[in-house]
């Protein structure tokens, strides 16, 4: 795959994870103090971080990161719906790095894109048992 190629690639992932943070700590400040708020931000925190990696990874292939994002959704004004969202969020996070684990061939990108998806993958089940308690 050309450094081109993989830039790009990173990129998105980058603005996933600006939008991750955003929403999270957006969402964390809302609600009200509680677990879920907590654990929402500190995985907000743990968003900015896979940040820093994957900027490393553009800038060292020649590329910048770029912070252009869409609208964010945050979900509605209640602990139900922003949980709902996150896990959402969480979802297509995992979806993508899974992809681009398959078809990327750098090997020090793929070992940042696993651990970022394992990471992804215990934030999702954070915030599902999190929704399970409110059900």
């Amino acid at each position: 795959m050309e450094k081109e190629e993989i830039i790009r690639l990173l990129n998105i992932d980058f603005v996933r994870e600006l939008e991750a943070s955003m929403i999270y700590v957006q969402n964390s400040f809302l609600m009200e103090k509680c677990d879920p708020s907590r654990v929402t931000e500190a995985i907000a925190v743990d968003e900015m971080r896979h940040m820093w990696w994957l900027a490393d990874l553009i800038t060292a292939r020649g590329g910048k990161p770029t912070m252009e994002h869409k609208e964010l959704n945050f979900g509605a004004d209640n602990l139900k719906s922003q949980l709902e969202r996150q896990i959402e969020q969480e979802t297509e996070g995992i979806d993508v790095y899974t992809q681009q684990i398959e078809i990327i061939d750098d090997e020090e990108v793929v070992g940042v894109l696993k651990h970022i998806l394992d990471e992804e993958k215990r934030h999702r089940k954070e915030f599902k048992m999190r929704l399970e308690e409110l059900i």
